[in-house]
């Protein structure tokens, strides 16, 4: 089984550059985020003219989280619970028994904000959730856009950025604490070592040129799932395409 997940940047925006790839790869699934419209501007019927189902939930300009597939969605939620207060930041389904988990997590803004603490918080909150809901000794997905780059390999200078919202100590702990609760990192399982990112900031020029990027996009995997994973890569040719996202996808083959 072939699962992706694509930070889109505004999913009208980049809706032919989605389209072209799912037909150009044909993932099983691919998971979505930064939707960026409401629920009823939602491009669903596109998606189901290539075939594939989708489950989502917008929000006016902002979040936004999708999960679009070939195989039938079942036991689709959105958010933690129903006194929800992040926005549309998660949505999880099963597909072909496995429970997924695709999320937008907060940026963050600043170390020194509000919001820094708001994304801190969202992570303690991911964590009550897992232990809550799932069992770290069955197959589960995480994935998504973490705003989060957890090694030093996973940033273009780990020495000028450290203490930088998305690669700050604080952030790097609270994953540790979801990683130990019983996730892999599938693409280190299968990608040692540095230069490999799925995040390019429109605002330095060439960025993507000069490899200038983060690995904040990601695929972890329970360790009975993690086991199944034959390969992980990610593709940059929809970075390179024409008024881009400023991400790209990061594709995940299994074994089920």
């Amino acid at each position: 089984m072939k699962i992706a997940s694509f930070n889109v940047n505004s999913i009208r925006a980049r809706l032919s550059i989605v389209i072209d790839w799912l037909i150009k790869e044909s993932p099983d699934v691919l998971c979505l985020q930064e939707l960026k419209c409401q629920d009823r501007d939602v491009p669903y019927k596109a998606f189901q003219e290539i075939n594939y189902s989708m489950a989502f939930k917008g929000e006016k300009s902002y979040n936004g989280v999708a999960i679009l597939s070939r195989i039938p969605l079942d036991n689709v939620g959105t958010g933690f619970d129903k006194k929800e207060t992040y926005g549309s930041r998660l949505i999880t389904a099963t597909v072909h028994n496995i429970p997924i988990i695709n999320s937008y997590v907060p940026q963050g803004f600043d170390p020194d904000s509000e919001k820094f603490v708001e994304k801190l918080d969202w992570f303690k909150r991911l964590h009550t959730f897992l232990k809550k809901n799932y069992d770290p000794g069955k197959p589960l997905l995480w994935l998504g856009d973490f705003n989060v780059a957890p090694e030093p390999a996973d940033v273009y200078d780990p020495g000028k950025l450290y203490g930088h919202v998305g690669y700050h100590p604080d952030e790097h702990a609270a994953v540790k604490q979801i990683m130990d609760w019983g996730f892999v990192d599938v693409f280190r399982k299968h990608k040692p070592g540095p230069g490999h990112y799925t995040f390019w900031d429109y605002r330095i020029k060439n960025s993507v040129k000069r490899n200038l990027g983060w690995r904040i996009d990601h695929i972890w995997a329970t360790k009975p799932l993690a086991r199944k994973s034959i390969d992980i890569w990610i593709d940059m040719e929809p970075r390179l395409r024409e008024k881009p996202s400023d991400h790209t996808p990061i594709v995940a083959e299994f074994e089920v």
